[in-house]
């Protein structure tokens, strides 16, 4: 495992052994990459200093800057499924910020530095292929899968006892133990269901899945008769964990399905404003109404909209990428 120094500035030799390689026509472009990584490291510790720094920054911690780090990191992805990679740029940045701020954090309490978490995703990267940087063979990419879980399993079990903060609830090592908690519940749901199937503990075909699936639908359903809010929350849950279920089985990724699925209604329910639009400005339609009325759909009829939405359906491609 690689460890995290306590001493400030711990590391960065391996840093400047990175970027300043030896090769002659590498060194300016690697100068010029150290320079702007260095200046983003300034930035921050301006930032972040007592007095003459930003009162915002000054006030943030660990917990506080989280959500930020999840959003930027939902901002990437959101710039590689439009395919702008102008925006892509920018995000990266956005999200390599992030990084630098939790780094500065930590080395403002002696933790560790930026350095520290560099060296240790370079130390982590070697480990884990020594099919590139080792003489161990893995011809294709399942190889490697089956290779990468080798590896992560034998760090788990070096890891010391209570380096992790979730070790103080256990009394026993779980194969659950590292699915991080601040995933997106759907996509932790997914990496649970992958973890117990390791040991047998999955459905043997698909048919089983659909099954489960009616019956959590049907617990649902017998929840909402009952009509309280908590156990409602509670078969739906179990619900949505059965769909998890469902895509890991289909080999898909229900976020993508769920996102995809977002940006058709999305499309289409444009396509039907745009049409309103269109038609109330045609008919002579006052387009300044209250702001209640801010949308060209509001004050239609139910069948209006179903017409609106079929036609929509209709006009607009299935898939919202295209």
């Amino acid at each position: 495992m690689c460890p995290l120094p306590h001493a400030k500035g711990t590391g960065r030799e391996n840093i400047h052994g990175m970027v300043r390689m030896s090769t002659d026509d590498k060194n300016e472009q690697q100068d010029i990459n150290a320079g702007n990584m260095a200046r983003l490291i300034e930035i921050m510790a301006a930032l972040r200093t007592p007095g003459t720094g930003c009162p915002w920054d000054l006030e943030q911690d660990f917990n506080s800057i989280a959500p930020y780090t999840i959003e930027e990191a939902y901002e990437v992805a959101d710039a590689i499924a439009r395919g702008d990679l102008a925006d892509l740029r920018d995000e990266l940045g956005d999200l390599l910020f992030q990084v630098v701020y939790h780094a500065r954090m930590a080395q403002e309490a002696q933790h560790f530095d930026f350095a520290d978490v560099v060296s240790c995703i370079c130390d982590k990267m070697v480990r884990r292929h020594p099919h590139v940087f080792g003489d161990h063979g893995a011809a294709t990419a399942s190889d490697v899968n089956v290779l990468w879980d080798e590896i992560k399993a034998a760090e788990k079990a070096d890891k010391p006892a209570g380096e992790s903060a979730d070790k103080t609830t256990h009394k026993c090592a779980s194969l659950l133990d590292d699915v991080p908690l601040g995933l997106p519940a759907l996509t932790r749901a997914v990496k649970l269901q992958k973890r117990a199937a390791k040991i047998g503990f999955d459905w043997p075909a698909l048919g089983p899945v659909f099954d489960k699936l009616e019956e959590e639908m049907g617990e649902l359903s017998e929840a909402v008769s009952v009509g309280s809010q908590d156990q409602i929350e509670d078969e739906f849950g179990d619900v949505l964990f059965a769909l998890g279920n469902l895509a890991r089985h289909l080999d898909l990724d229900p976020e993508a399905a769920l996102r995809r699925a977002n940006g058709k209604f999305t499309t289409r329910f444009q396509h039907m404003e745009r049409t309103s639009a269109g038609t109330r400005a045609d008919a002579g339609a006052d387009a300044g109404a209250g702001a209640d009325e801010a949308s060209p759909l509001a004050g239609l009829s139910p069948e209006e909209l179903d017409r609106l939405w079929r036609a929509a359906k209709k006009n607009t491609p299935a898939d919202p990428a295209q």
